[in-house]
This record gives C-alpha cells, structure tokens and sequence, in this order.
C-alpha cells in the first residue's frame, strides 16, 4: 500500500509557480487550504527544499563518492506527521533534524555516501534509501506507509517532483489554487515540469470541485487523477 497523494500548489494563470512572484498576486490561501487536509506529511524535491527548507545548511554540487548501494531504511523519529525532502544522491546538508515542526525524513537513492548516512544519524533523520540509480519510488512510497504509518502525502513542490510524481502514476489528487496574476516570464518553472515522455497526448484529470475562496480573488480547483 501507498499513502494517498495529493498535489497542493498555488499557481499564476500561465502555470508558473516561482514563489517570490505567486507572493505578489496571493496570501494565506495556499497555507489554510493546507492545513483543511489535516494530519499529513509534506514532501518537497530538493530544490524546493534548498530554498525553503530551514534545516538545510548547504547544497553541495557534487556529492561524496563511494555511494553505499544498498537499500536501507532507518526510523529515527516517531510520528504523526513527517517533513519529507527527495534528495536523489544526498546533496543537501542538514543542520538539525527537524523542520516545519516535524521530523525530517529524506527519500534518497542507493547512491548515498557512507559519510552522508552518518551526517543524517547525527541530526537524527530518518532515510529511505531505495533504487540503485534512481529513486524506486513506487518502493519508497510503500516503506512510507509501512514502516512509517504515513496515510496521507501532500507533495508541496516543486514542478520536478510534481512531474516525477505524475508521469509515475503515483499522484491520487491535483489541489490548485489558481492566483489572478500572469508571471509571462520564459523559462519559468511550471506545475509539471521534469517529465520525460514523448507523447504529445495530454494527462487526463477528472473535476472534483471549484470554488472562490473567500473575500479573495483567487480559484481552489481540485482533480482526481484518472
């Protein structure tokens, strides 16, 4: 089993999800809609999380060698709810083991240095380390559940991981909040960026609902994903 996964982002009207500038055209929206999914975990892909996350210390442009390539998973924490950060080959360094008010836990491949296990021991994270050259994450996503209890995933960017998480089949719903603004930017990060198929045939969702959040301008549209 998998926890049920649900894609939550703000975004202007074009797609484009850069935060300085969905700042400028939205408020609290995006963080109170969050917060009515109740108990859940949050993941962000390492980018989002280099940015955002105030755990992390530093990124390092290319990680230690002597990877481990071994699965391995390791419970430091117990809880309700984790902050979950995707970091393919252990780039980010950590400063403490929590952030957002929970427990960090970081979804990596098997490429993972030794010394990078170690420096996630200390700050006492929690890992799974799963697929030899990539993320397993259809793997990853059942050890969540498994071995961590989680039952509900909010993947809170950024347009890599969202598209990872598509083109994977892995994504249950699609919560958008729709900002009344145009970034017309190019070469801006969009919802789904970072899929790789050819096709020119478009992702099939299905409407679940549309509403105008209060005294806002701004549209909560939600997808189940087909």
């Amino acid at each position: 089993m998998k926890p049920f996964i649900i894609c939550h982002m703000v975004a202007s009207i074009d797609g484009r999800i850069d935060c300085p500038m969905v700042a400028q055209i939205s408020g609290e929206e995006y963080y109170t809609t969050l917060d009515s999914f109740g108990l859940s975990s949050k993941l962000s892909g390492r980018v989002t999380a280099a940015l955002e996350c105030t755990a992390v210390q530093a990124e390092v442009a290319q990680p230690n060698s002597n990877p481990v390539c071994v699965e391995s998973v390791s419970k430091a924490v117990e809880s309700e709810e984790y902050t979950i950060v995707v970091d393919t080959y252990g780039r980010l360094q950590l400063a403490s083991g929590e952030a957002s008010g929970h427990p960090l836990l970081v979804i990596m491949s098997e490429q993972g240095a030794e010394a990078h296990l170690g420096m996630l021991r200390r700050h006492n994270v929690s890992w799974i380390a799963t697929g030899k050259k990539k993320i397993d994450m259809h793997h990853a996503m059942e050890i969540l559940t498994s071995e961590f209890g989680v039952e509900k995933l909010i993947i809170v960017g950024g347009g890599h991981i969202n598209g990872g998480f598509l083109e994977a089949g892995l994504i249950d719903e699609i919560s958008l909040l729709l900002a009344p603004g145009v970034d017309t930017r190019k070469g801006q990060v969009a919802l789904f960026d970072g899929c790789t198929w050819k096709s020119d045939s478009p992702y099939h969702l299905k409407l679940q609902s549309v509403e105008q959040i209060p005294n806002t301008e701004v549209l909560w549209i939600r997808y189940q994903c087909k």
